[in-house]
């Protein structure tokens, strides 16, 4: 009995966060992927990788849940207490900061065959589409195009992020040894 409570109440606030979750996820992944590409573009090292990744990580993260909040109660109607805009803000950083980490992962795990990046990449892929199939789940879009959505946007955006970082190296000169 008391089982079937608890596991009633977990469903009960994912529910109630899955947007915040959601949304914190696909920016972390975003976000801290975008990093490693632009530092992988400046041809930086794999220690750059870690910390402008972590710092941008729990920056970031606080960033958007400190924004989910305000947000939220910014609302003329229906405005939340700050303690439940505060939850919000919660779940949109726990989604940001178990998401972002995925990238990182290939520059914390032990070596393997396949270069850090593309195991980045790989890692970062499939989180994206697996976060963006989750939104299946409260649109009317099916688990593939959401996925695919997303998958496309964070590809897009490290594309980006990878072409800044080249550019900037090679302007300014700064090119460390390759990641």
């Amino acid at each position: 009995m008391r089982r079937d409570r608890s596991e009633t109440l977990a469903k009960t606030l994912i529910r109630r966060y899955l947007p915040e979750l959601v949304y914190g996820a696909n920016d972390g992944i975003v976000t801290t992927f975008a990093i490693v590409s632009g530092i992988v573009g400046a041809s930086l090292t794999s220690s750059a990788i870690l910390i402008l990744g972590f710092a941008s990580l729990f920056a970031d993260g606080i960033s958007m849940a400190a924004s989910n909040v305000l947000a939220e109660r910014s609302r003329s109607e229906n405005r939340p207490s700050l303690r439940e805009a505060s939850r919000h803000g919660a779940a949109t950083f726990c989604g940001f900061i178990a998401a972002g980490f995925v990238p990182l992962l290939a520059y914390l795990l032990p070596s393997f065959q396949i270069p850090r990046f593309a195991l980045s990449a790989g890692l970062a892929g499939a989180m994206l589409f697996f976060v963006g199939a989750s939104r299946a789940f409260f649109t009317d879009r099916t688990f593939l195009r959401a996925g695919l959505e997303m998958l496309l946007i964070g590809a897009g955006a490290a594309t980006v992020a990878f072409g800044v970082g080249h550019l900037g190296a090679q302007i300014t000169g700064s090119a460390g040894r390759p990641p």
